[in-house]
Formats: structure tokens, sequence, C-alpha cells
């Protein structure tokens, strides 16, 4: 009897914590879901192997992606974008007549089915999802989740990080506009943080999240972002000073905070008035849940982070190494924002643009995000737009975006080769700066930061 589902590119980030939940599932007595396998490419070249393994200690068998994996238990092949129609499991599946689904798909379905909350929005989706996560457990509700950022406190009970099958009936799950499967789902609880050009500009952005607010049972919008606000104004609000909540005594700093909201004291190990935002966020869409602000703040107090976001890499000789997966104009901002709360400390800003594209589309207001963000004496180093393969137009580069912003006045210097970096750093870097290395996609951006770290004098 066929009674597997395979996940062809299971070593992504959607892939594998869709995997992971069909795999949880089972474990904790669903008996008649499905058996797990998959394969992937970084697997069968010897890159990723920690994911394979955390995959593969919850029982999901993982084959090369030859074609073997679909075989006579096989009921059902799911697809990440990456997978071609040529790939040998695409083609074995139709040979086979097997029903063939996409990752949107899978995740609809989840979202669908159980009593989600889908935290959307162009920046903090995240690490607003992992804090609520954080309070719903606080709370006694054992959330599940499913998301793009691995949480520090999934990754220390031995798991990628990404998902989580909880007891209980709630699902966390990061709703992701870029690709415009937002609007499959149908949760109980929607969450819009912000509005902002990112992958899509404002307009485009609208429609999206215009469509999605329909298909909520009941939306919450952050009534302190204006496009926010100005596009939903007939939906509940959560702001510092809006929908019942009252953010007040806050102390935002570098690299933590402090702050009430409604009288009850938060110790927030997250820095910055973004973080305060996302952690409001968090608590409004809890109590929605009947959990009250006390398990709240116990639950942030806390929190474990999420990887790549404004994660400590380590001190030498007084410097100080963030990674941050900042990559678009309103995550720079935010974040520069959040290290000027040192003062008197330097920031050196290590930017590498994600995808030809979206710089080309983004430039601008990048430009401007780093001109209005950096102070006086800081520095901008950019070494060459991130390539991730396929047919691509290179008519734009980092030296675009490095010679703008010192021509409005601000110290940059640009990289071809990304290995001259840590040279370069070594050199520069006093004792009191700061350097914040950001980007995305690029899955060794939190090593080149260690380089960084290690090639300190």
């Amino acid at each position: 009897m066929r009674n597997t589902i395979h996940f062809s590119g299971i070593g992504g980030v959607g892939m594998s914590a869709l995997a992971q939940v069909a795999a949880m599932d089972r474990l904790q007595g669903a008996a008649e879901g499905p058996a797990v396998s998959g394969s992937d490419r970084d697997f069968d070249r010897g890159r990723n192997l920690g994911v394979k393994a955390a995959l593969e200690k919850l029982g999901i068998k993982i084959y090369p992606q030859d074609g073997s994996g679909i075989n006579a238990d096989t009921a059902e092949l799911a697809l990440s974008t990456a997978i071609e129609d040529s790939n040998p499991e695409v083609l074995k599946a139709k040979e086979l007549g097997l029903r063939i689904s996409h990752r949107s798909e899978l995740l609809a379905a989840q979202v669908n089915g159980r009593a989600a909350i889908a935290v959307a929005g162009t920046s903090g989706k995240s690490t607003t999802a992992a804090m609520l996560f954080s309070v719903l457990e606080a709370g006694g509700l054992g959330p599940s989740i499913i998301t793009g950022g691995a949480l520090g406190a999934l990754r220390e009970r031995g798991l990628i990080g990404n998902a989580f099958r909880g007891s209980g009936n709630i699902l966390i799950v990061e709703a992701d506009e870029s690709d415009g499967t937002i609007v499959r789902y149908r949760p109980k609880t929607g969450l819009l943080l912000n509005i902002s050009k990112d992958h899509k500009d404002v307009a485009e952005l609208n429609k999206i999240f215009s469509e999605f607010a329909g298909n909520c049972g009941r939306l919450l919008v952050n009534a302190d972002d204006a496009p926010a606000a100005a596009l939903l104004p007939e939906a509940g609000k959560f702001g510092f000073n809006s929908g019942g909540w009252k953010v007040t005594e806050i102390k935002a700093g570098p690299f933590s905070s402090a702050f009430k909201i409604n009288g009850v004291e938060f110790s927030l190990p997250a820095p910055g008035l973004y973080n305060i935002e996302n952690a409001l966020a968090a608590c409004a869409a809890a109590a929605v849940h009947g959990v009250g602000l006390e398990a709240a703040a116990a639950g942030l107090k806390n929190f474990r982070g999420v990887e790549r976001r404004f994660v400590l890499v380590g001190e030498k000789n007084g410097v100080t190494v963030i990674d941050d997966y900042a990559h678009n104009p309103a995550k720079i901002s935010a974040l520069l924002k959040a290290l000027h709360q040192s003062p008197g400390r330097r920031v050196l800003a290590v930017y590498q643009p994600h995808g030809f594209t979206p710089t080309r589309h983004l430039k601008a207001e990048l430009v401007e995000s780093f001109a209005s963000g950096l102070n006086p004496g800081d520095l901008l180093l950019m070494p060459e737009i991130y390539y991730a393969g396929g047919t691509v137009t290179k008519n734009i580069s980092s030296k675009d975006i490095s010679d703008a912003v010192a021509a409005r006045g601000h110290k940059t210097a640009y990289f071809e080769h990304r290995p001259e970096l840590p040279a370069a750093v070594s050199k520069l870097a006093k004792p009191g700066d700061i350097i914040a290395v950001m980007g995305a996609r690029d899955a060794t951006l939190s090593d080149f930061a260690a380089q960084l770290l290690a090639a300190l004098p």
C-alpha cells in the first residue's frame, strides 16, 4: 500500500519545515498519517549534512535525488520551486501516475486545517512568529510553528528549528508575500506587521495583503505602520498607544530592551524599537487566545532568538561582530537605528545584496537607507552582489550602491572579491566598533561573519 509522501528538495527551509511537521505528526501517534521520505541535491554533494541528520533523527528516509526515492511505497511527491520538470523524481512520479503537489499547497493545507495564526508583513515575520511561539508556550497552549528562520529555542531541543508540532491545535505560520502564495491561506487569525517596498512594489503588496485580510477569520494590524493602517482601517489594531495597548518606559538598547505593556514589565533579550514592536504584535495575537501579559512577559524574558536575526557572533579586543538577515531598506534602517543606541560606537556595516534583480528594484531605497542610517564616521563595506545561479541580467553592481552612498558624504568601500574583506576589516576595526554583517539568501554569510571575527587582531 502506498503511504509515503516524498519531499524533493527536502533540505530547503520551506520543504524541511513541512517534512518535519508531517514526521512529528506520525511520531506523536497520528498512525493514519503518511510516512515521510525525501531527497536533496545538496545532500548528494555532501552539503547541509546537519539538516540531513536532523531529518533522519525524525525517522525521515533520505534518498539520493536519482529517482530511487519514488518507489512502491510512494503515494505523493511534494516539490519545491527549485525542482525542474526534468528531475528524475518528477519523471518517475509522472510515469507511475502519482499525485504531485507543490510546497505552497501543502502549507496552505496545514494553515487551513488548524487554528492558524498567520504572521504577515514586509519585515519582522520570522522574529514575531518566534516571539509568539515563546509566548504561547509560556501560556500553556502547546503551539506548532512553520517559519522561515530557525528558532534558537527549538535548536536547543536538537531540531532544525524552523518547524515544530506542539500538543495543541494552534499553528503559527510565517506568511510570505514574496511569491504571492499568502492569498491561499485561510487562517483563523491574521497579523499584519507593516508594508514597504521589497520584492514587490507597494501597490502590488496592497493588493496581496488586502486579499489576505479578506481570507482571515480575524485580522490585527499594526496601527503604528501608516501604510498598513491606511490599507485596512476597519481591522483590529495594536500599537504603542492603540487598540487598548499602551507601551511605556521604553529602553531600547543595542543588545536588549526593557519596557512596559499596559503596566506589565518586560525584559527582552533583543535590540531596538523594532523588536519591541514585534513583541507587542506577539502579545496582541496571544491575547486573542487568552494568554495574559504576565505569561507573555515570562515567555519573552527567555526568548532565544532566531537564526541570523541579530546574532552576536562574538567579541574580540573590544570589537563586536553581529550577523543579521537585514537585506531590504526597512530592515537595514531598523538595524542601524538599533546599533546606534550605543553612543560613541562606530558601525562597520558589511552589506551583501541578495541578487541582481532585487538590488536593481530597490537601488534608490537601499542608497537612502544607508545614507540616512549611517552616522558620521561609520563605514559601509560592500562585497559584490550574491549570485545564486541561473539566467539573470547583471547590469548593476554593489559598487553602484557604494558609490551613491559615498556621494552622500559617507565612507564606503567596494570589494569585487569577498575574500578580500576580512583582511581589510582587521585593519579598519578599532576597539568599540560594531561590525554588522547584513544580507539574505547566501547560506555562507554566518560563516563569513565568523571569519571576520577570527581575522580581527
